[in-house]
């Protein structure tokens, strides 16, 4: 039988508590996970054309990127109740960096599957990251700016996501001309080409790891506040009380709607680069189709610092349902057009992702209390949604071509709209 949320408190100490440098703090650490994550996209065509991969083969780099989400959610919150929100999160950006210094290997290897397995190693560390670092922000503070504090903090995820692309475009990008260059070599030739081409990632990768090895070691020094509601439940044994995050209805349907916006949002971001070098669509070339990329989630970013504003007077599930309205509206609208209006109806979707996420994440850990750990946790295993839906639309664009297959993101949106208005509500 589905409970009602079990209620815990909301800050360790009084109002005075001055949580404004932590939350500070903790932002840099959604800035590098964006500007982490969107770099996905630019690797999508590069590996693409490196080694001549369809869209099904493609979507395997987000596919194994957010599997790793699936799989490691629940030792994350392991690891959280041995060491505590703090050092987990050192431990998460640590492992990200082992991520981006596998990189080096791949490249000089040419090996796909050595690519995959540093995203794998990558994703892992950024998995235990946000099972820490969503639920911290969401109870630094109030409980009623919990939704608003969020979307700040991911404002500066997006601010990630929106200089990725430039970043990846400028460095990365350049060498799929290259890539195409491999027409009648020898397989002795051909595999020299590639790890050619495929060194454009080191530098790029290296210079990630050492950015990150660093915030590691500044949070590792800073004096996080001790939030008791959360902390105290870090350990919380709900097998030996009966209670269980999975009792409550509005994190289970949370749980679905992660899955189902991560899924549409990533699906759309992979498969952006290439949808805007259609000649009916853009007919851009690699690199300045990433620059438009960068819109996609500079939308993401701008609706985020409003959304945090609109939270404050409205209610989050109506912004939710509004917001999946709206991006259903806008796919649709870029699959029944071509040229510019088919371009920036799919770029205008950010705007309305940007609400998503934090809201879904707030709205589904509302009132768990010390089972806030292991709802964060059961939130983040269904980003795994980033890894299936993408494939599924990269099959469909296999067979009936790439504009059609945005009809799956489109779909997607409709459960956002039916969580935001009446899923996120208690039992």
């Amino acid at each position: 039988m589905i409970q009602q949320p079990a209620q815990g408190p909301t800050q360790t100490t009084g109002p005075t508590q001055n949580y404004g440098p932590a939350l500070a703090l903790i932002t840099t650490v959604f800035f590098m996970w964006g500007f982490v994550t969107v770099l996905n996209d630019i690797l999508v065509p590069h590996l693409k054309a490196i080694f001549d991969l369809n869209y099904t083969e493609t979507m395997l780099i987000q596919f194994t990127f957010f599997s790793a989400y699936f799989l490691m959610s629940m030792p994350a919150v392991k690891v959280i109740s041995l060491v505590g929100y703090k050092n987990s999160i050192v431990i998460g950006l640590g492992v990200m960096g082992l991520g981006a210094l596998l990189f080096v290997p791949a490249a000089s290897a040419a090996s796909y599957a050595l690519f995959l397995t540093a995203l794998y190693v990558l994703a892992s560390g950024m998995t235990v990251l946000q099972v820490a670092a969503n639920p911290y922000v969401a109870v630094l503070g109030p409980p009623e700016g919990a939704s608003s504090r969020l979307n700040l903090a991911q404002a500066f995820n997006s601010l990630g996501t929106t200089i990725g692309p430039f970043f990846g475009g400028m460095l990365i990008l350049p060498a799929v001309g290259e890539a195409m260059k491999s027409a009648n070599l020898s397989p002795e030739e051909l595999q020299a080409h590639r790890a050619l081409v495929a060194s454009s990632v080191k530098l790029p990768y290296v210079g990630i790891a050492a950015l990150l090895l660093v915030l590691a070691f500044a949070i590792s020094r800073f004096r996080l506040p001790v939030l008791a509601n959360i902390e105290e439940g870090r350990s919380h044994d709900s097998s030996a009380s009966g209670d269980s995050a999975w009792k409550h209805s509005h994190l289970v349907l949370g749980a679905i709607g992660i899955f189902i916006y991560v899924g549409a949002e990533v699906s759309i971001g992979s498969f952006l680069v290439n949808y805007f070098s259609q000649p009916d669509i853009g007919g851009l070339g690699p690199k300045d189709a990433a620059k438009f990329v960068s819109f996609y989630w500079g939308g993401a970013m701008v609706g985020r610092f409003v959304g945090s504003a609109l939270m404050q007077k409205i209610k989050p599930g109506l912004v939710l349902g509004v917001a999946g309205m709206a991006a259903c509206l806008l796919v649709t609208t870029s699959i029944l057009t071509t040229g510019h209006v088919a371009m920036w109806s799919i770029i205008a979707v950010g705007l309305f992702n940007s609400v998503m996420f934090p809201t879904i994440f707030t709205l589904g850990i509302d009132g768990l209390g010390t089972l806030t750990a292991q709802g964060s946790g059961i939130l983040i295993m269904w980003i795994v949604g980033g890894a299936i839906i993408p494939i599924a639309q990269g099959a469909i664009a296999d067979r009936i071509g790439i504009h059609l297959a945005f009809i799956l993101p489109a779909v997607c949106y409709l459960y956002i709209v039916y969580y935001g208005l009446r899923g996120s509500k208690h039992a």
